[in-house]
């Protein structure tokens, strides 16, 4: 492909220029019409790949915690995560410590104008509706400017639906907006935001329909499977409860959407499957492996650790200090979320299960669990250290800022501790995020199947992922012959997300989606491990001739040996500010922030919050 760069950066530079000194009106709805900066940029294909890039770049999702602007750290507040409990938007959330007010929830937009992530969504859909309004205006090819609009449909339906499932409605803008003929309108009702999400998703599905990418060089890019599986994915929402209520009177529950879902879901998991994807054989190499090698990523973000300002902090957020990291209370598990792992034959880890033992809860689970959580005396070959073990007992010999447990998914245990700090903007392991893989496809599918009574369906696709984790079939079916009926299994599959999905940002719209949020119970705590003072830690810490510390001989699967040297029943850490959950039931659809309301007349605040009149789930 041609590329005239010294064209671009021009084009670039202006189009920063207009961004910066555009008419300062106050309104979200009045945006850069960059179609009116120079036609010339829709008939040059190399102009529109780096305008494209750009907007993948501003809307594309990111690891956690990447972006934090706009307190975009509440929307991981879940029951899997100690920072939950520690970060105060989250608290909020869950209803841990205050409520949430009219300005807290700003994903929508924090400025009329910027040029940043998180700025002003609206620009970031502006940039699609130039690009759908101006590209067939120009000369090139209908074959790219296929290539192009689906693209730029399947991201402008990305935006949509995160605005549609925080905060249930707003205004629908779909063409460029000329500032002296201004077009404002109030907020669309969730159904209309469905409705459109679904459409553009259509659309990029019909352009993007035998369309192939290069892996050097069209990673990344949305594809006619990744755009269904998009699909299927605001249909299950469109059908769950957040949207769908069966205890509404006035919003009656309606069994035809889950209909509407399984079908779009087993359309993503047919295309998924002839375009290749499928699940990797190995659970601990799916944030591991790159490019075609990886065949479960269906939608990712690509990054690098070698090219400048494309480098991520989860090695740094997931490593001990020991290691080159600086432990973020994010990546570590609470205790609802160890005890969420079932045994190595599927069936519950509680106190009924015989081969269940509080002391060492970590043996004998879900192998899930060994690939997930680093526990105290685990096995962690970091910076190629063959058979390194992690201590993560308080004061442990070697060890400084200690968290009680650690993460090891987004971890490359081959780089080495001098490369997982980031400087001169590069840096890190450079692992690509991968926001749907075939997994989330195949239990969006199995959800749909199980809730139009498909139930052997349901099972065949989560026995499928469990054999892929490697639990064990036993005397149970991987566990799936305890779910006899649609509520067990249902159960069964929110479990089952929570474990497949941990620390991945999707517990948290999960138990939004399906209104278990205000289920939760008990409050955010994780274990702490203690040595025995005196000559039991003394013997920890000693070293034999050759500087090994005995610690390391240890078997940790013994019990009489973790007794000998550990405290047991293992104490608990909780913030002593937080009680237990009391997630308000209107939470389920946020508030608009005063920023963006005071944008326009005709914007109604959301119900249930002070002024609020607007019910997203009106038509």
């Amino acid at each position: 492909m041609k590329r005239h760069f010294n064209y671009i950066i021009a084009l670039l530079m202006a189009s920063s220029t207009v961004l910066m000194t555009q008419s300062c009106k106050d309104d979200f709805f009045e945006l850069v019409d960059h179609g009116g900066l120079d036609a010339r940029i829709w008939d040059n294909e190399g102009a529109i790949e780096f305008y494209l890039a750009g907007t993948y770049a501003m809307i594309m999702p990111t690891h956690p915690h990447e972006i934090t602007p706009n307190d975009m750290q509440m929307h991981y507040a879940s029951d899997e995560n100690y920072f939950s409990g520690t970060n105060g938007p989250s608290k909020k959330v869950l209803g841990l410590s205050g409520e949430i007010t009219l300005n807290d929830v700003k994903y929508i937009a924090s400025k009329y104008q910027g040029t940043n992530v998180g700025d002003n969504r609206y620009f970031d859909i502006a940039r699609c509706n130039n690009a759908i309004a101006y590209i067939p205006t120009g000369t090139l090819s209908a074959e790219v400017k296929k290539k192009f609009l689906g693209q730029f449909y399947a991201l402008r339906a990305m935006v949509y639906f995160e605005l549609t499932r925080l905060y249930g409605g707003v205004p629908l803008v779909l063409a460029p907006q000329n500032p002296d003929n201004l077009k404002l309108e109030g907020r669309a009702s969730a159904k209309a935001c469905f409705g459109q999400i679904v459409n553009d998703l259509d659309s990029a599905m019909v352009n993007l329909d035998g369309v192939l990418w290069d892996d050097a060089t069209g990673r990344g890019k949305i594809t006619k499977a990744a755009a269904a599986a998009l699909k299927a994915k605001a249909l299950l929402y469109w059908a769950s409860p957040q949207f769908n209520p069966t205890d509404n009177p006035a919003h009656p529950y309606e069994a035809q959407r889950w209909e509407t879902a399984l079908q779009a879901s087993k359309e993503a998991y047919e295309l998924c499957k002839t375009a290749g994807h499928a699940l990797l054989p190995n659970y601990n190499e799916i944030f591991l492996k790159e490019g075609i090698a990886n065949t479960e990523a269906v939608i990712v973000r690509s990054y690098s650790a070698t090219s400048p300002k494309r480098f991520t902090v989860v090695e740094r957020a997931s490593r001990p200090a020991s290691e080159g990291g600086s432990p973020a209370d994010y990546y570590v598990p609470t205790t609802l979320l160890l005890g969420a792992y079932p045994m190595q034959d599927g069936t519950p880890a509680n106190s009924s299960n015989t081969s269940y033992d509080d002391a060492l809860f970590w043996k004998n689970r879900d192998p899930r669990f060994k690939h997930t959580v680093v526990y105290n005396g685990a096995e962690w070959p970091l910076s190629g250290k063959t058979g390194r073990k992690q201590w993560n007992y308080s004061n442990a010999a070697d060890e400084s800022s200690i968290k009680s447990f650690y993460c090891k998914k987004f971890v490359n245990p081959a780089l080495s501790s001098a490369a997982v700090g980031i400087a001169n903007d590069m840096g890190g392991n450079g692992m690509d995020w991968i926001e749907i893989r075939f997994a989330e496809v195949m239990l969006d599918y199995a959800e749909s199947a199980n809730e139009t009574g498909n139930l052997s369906l349901a099972k065949e696709l989560v026995r499928s992922i469990r054999q892929r984790a490697g639990i064990e079939q036993g005397n149970f079916d991987y566990g799936l012959s305890l779910a006899s009926n649609k509520e067990q299994m249902r159960d069964l599959m929110m479990n089952e997300r929570q474990i497949e999905f941990a620390f991945e940002g999707k517990r948290y719209h999960d138990l939004r989606r399906t209104r278990r949020m205000h289920t939760l119970q008990g409050t955010i705590q994780t274990y702490l491990f203690e040595a025995k003072s005196g000559a039991a830690k003394d013997m920890l810490e000693s070293k034999n001739a050759a500087g090994i510390r005995h610690r390391e001989s240890l078997d940790m699967n013994n019990r009489d040996t973790v007794l000998t040297y550990f405290k047991y029943p293992y104490n608990l850490r909780a913030e002593s500010s937080n009680g237990a959950f009391a997630f308000r039931d209107y939470y389920y659809f946020y508030p608009l922030p005063n920023t963006f309301m005071n944008s326009s007349p005709l914007l109604e605040q959301t119900i249930g919050y002070e002024g609020g009149t607007f019910d997203p789930l009106n038509d």
